[in-house]
This record gives structure tokens, C-alpha cells and sequence, in this order.
């Protein structure tokens, strides 16, 4: 069956408008630019754009700017059918009178962690895991907390004069956790348990462009890190190399292989690390280890709009030779709309390997 969105494999769909629980048909009708980013490193946001000139009470005067319908606060979501591109509230609004054109207003929005951002602590964290903390910071947002991370306990762990977002993100890449929000919910957990059923992006058929880069770069053979053991009284050293990252290849060679065999060893030791036990040491080198491994083969795209294209998410790309076809985790998705274009997902997706020919 043929899909009811796109014509000649240009997007034609509307998204569905939905403010304060209730579906709005004039502002679908008029919107006229859409863009919703999520990344790994931040919010997850809402730029939606409304002619803001018409008929309003009997005569023409701008739309919108009562502020009874878009309002600071206000919950706004964008849908696609039943499905949730974006859940936020909104946090601006921002006014376009451009030449020759008629006004036009933008709603911007945040999602929850839009909270987290903008609390700022000093505080200390005394024998505590990450899960701890993690669950902390949601019960003092008054979030629902989803935690499934494990990791090394901690003597003292430190929040100085950092928001409440970056304090949970600095934790999260600690210990290759990713953490994101859904509604009132804060989910976090370890990298290797998010997969998700991959999402299958055909080139040629939903995947309009894709464009894919194996860079050597950046890539280590080791990554070692040093501190000191408070309890034992003694040095530590933990050296993560490529059998950290062996159980996420799928059959690929690695860049870390690659690079040894093409121009040898290139080690790195992190300098900024005080691990205070073996377990700290261990986690925060396999963690770095992994980060750099798994941006080894980057990817940027473009493909027809799915709601599962999600930071997090898996996609599995097809048709694009036996180099890059595989499955890649999405890093940062773009949901744009334009009267032009249509409505289109633009991607970032990495893995740590490259496929055999």
C-alpha cells in the first residue's frame, strides 16, 4: 500500500498541533516552517513557525498575539497521526515581519529538561552510585524516574556550580549512560541496553540522501587511565583497547583495527581523571574508549519522517554498499517542515565499524 504522506517521494503530510492537550486545525493550517532537534548532548527542542495575519473578531489584524492560544508555559506536542514527534512547553516566542510578506509568529519550546537547565547547584554527593544521583536529581524535578545503569560506588562526588542538566550528563558519559525524557518521565540507561527494534532506511526508497564518512582521525588502539587508590594506598592504571568495543560490531571491523594494521598504535591517556578506585578507573576508560570507537563511521541523512527516528534509536541502512550498509545508532535527528519540502527527518548515525567487501 502506498503511503498516504508522500507524493513522488516528496513528503506532503501536515503535522498535528496540540496545545494544552487539545489539536489545534488553524495552527496545522497554518503552519508554514517546522524544526525539532534532538541531540545526545542537549535538549531536546521545538521551533514551529504560524502565519499570524487574518480574520480575527470581524476584521483582519494579527492572530496570535493575545496570547490566549500560544502562551508561555503552555504544553505544546507535535504529532504525527497518534504518534509524538515532540512534548514540550513552551519557553518563547519570537516575531517575523518580513518584507512583502505577511507576519508571522514562532512558538519555541523545550521539553523537561528545560528545568534541569535552569537550576544551578553547589552540593556534594557522599557515598553514593550514579543511579543514586540520577534518581535524586528526578525526585527534586518532581520527574518519574526510569534508572537501569550500573556502575562503581563513590566516596565524594561533587556538583560545582553546574546546572542540574549538566551535572546528570557529565555522570551519564562517566559510565556510557544516555539519559532522556518522555513527558514527566527521566529515563537513563547504559548505552548497550536503549536498542531498540532498528528502523529500516532503504536508499532509493525512504532514505532520500545519506552521506557517510570512515575517519581514522580520531581513533585510538588504547585509551589509559590513571589515579589513586585512597583506600589501598597505591597507584591505579586501567587501559581500555578494542575488545571493549568487539560486542557492538555485528560481523564490521573496527577502526581500532584498522588502525593499527594501517599506521600502528596511537595511544592516549585521559590526564583529567581522579578515579579514587579500580572500578572508576576501569568504567571512565571503557567509557571514553567506547565514545571514540563508536565515531569511527559517521553518517548524515535524510529520510522520510518515522517518530521511532529517535536520538537512541537504531537504524539499519540498506543499498548503500557493502562498506556502510548496516545498522548505525542515530545521535541527532532533525524534524524540519517547510511549505517546499514537505515534512523530512534529517540524521547524524555512528558506529565503530566498517563493513567487509
Amino acid at each position: 500500500m502506498p503511503d498516504p504522506t508522500s507524493t513522488n517521494g516528496v513528503s506532503v503530510a501536515r503535522p498535528t498541533i496540540n496545545v494544552n492537550g487539545n489539536d489545534e486545525a488553524g495552527l496545522e493550517q497554518g503552519l508554514t516552517s517546522l524544526l525539532i532537534v534532538e541531540q545526545t548532548s542537549g535538549l531536546y527542542r521545538c521551533e514551529a513557525t504560524f502565519g499570524n495575519w487574518g480574520l480575527r473578531n470581524g476584521s483582519i489584524d494579527f492572530l496570535y498575539f493575545d496570547r490566549q492560544m500560544l502562551e508561555f508555559g503552555k504544553a505544546f506536542k507535535i504529532k504525527m497521526g497518534t504518534n509524538v514527534l515532540f512534548e514540550g512547553r513552551i519557553t518563547a516566542l519570537e516575531g517575523h515581519f518580513g518584507e512583502a510578506r505577511p507576519p508571522e509568529i514562532v512558538a519555541l519550546a523545550e521539553d523537561r529538561f528545560q528545568d534541569l537547565r535552569m537550576t544551578r547547584r553547589t552540593r556534594n554527593f557522599n557515598d553514593v552510585r550514579d543511579s543514586d544521583i540520577f534518581q535524586q536529581i528526578a525526585n527534586d524535578h518532581g520527574l518519574s524516574p526510569d534508572v537501569s545503569v550500573n556502575g562503581p560506588t563513590y566516596r565524594v562526588l561533587a556538583q560545582i556550580n553546574q546546572s542540574d542538566l549538566a551535572f546528570m550528563r557529565e555522570r551519564a558519559r562517566a559510565i556510557d549512560a544516555e539519559v532522556w525524557m518522555e513527558g514527566s518521565t527521566l529515563h537513563v540507561k547504559s548505552h548497550s541496553n536503549r536498542s531498540t527494534q532498528p528502523v529500516a532506511l532503504t536508499h532509493g526508497g525512504n532514505l532520500r540522501e545519506f552521506n557517510v564518512l570512515a575517519d581514522l582521525s580520531h581513533q585510538r588502539t588504547s585509551i589509559t587511565v590513571n589515579g589513586w587508590d585512597v583506600a589501598g594506598k597505591s597507584g591505579l592504571q586501567y587501559e581500555a583497547t578494542n575488545s571493549t568495543i568487539s560486542n557492538e560490531l555485528n560481523g564490521d571491523i573496527s577502526g581500532i583495527s584498522i588502525l593499527q594494521s594501517s599506521l600502528g598504535a596511537r595511544k592516549e591517556a585521559l590526564a583529567h581523571m581522579t578515579p579514587s578506585n579500580s572500578a572508576e578507573a576501569q568504567a571512565l576508560a571503557e567509557a571514553y574508549f567506547k565514545m571514540t570507537a563508536r565515531r569511527f563511521v559517521v553518517g548524515h541523512g535524510s529520510a522520510e519522517t518515522d517518530a521511532k527516528l529517535r536520538v537512541g534509536a537504531q537504524v539499519d541502512i540498506k543499498n548503500v554498499g557493502p562498506l556502510f550498509n548496516g545498522k548505525y545508532y542515530l545521535t541527532e535527528v532533525r524534524h524540519l517542515f517547510d511549505m517546499a519540502r514537505g515534512l523530512r527527518t534529517e540524521f547524524t548515525a555512528e558506529r565503530p565499524g566498517l563493513g567487509r567487501a
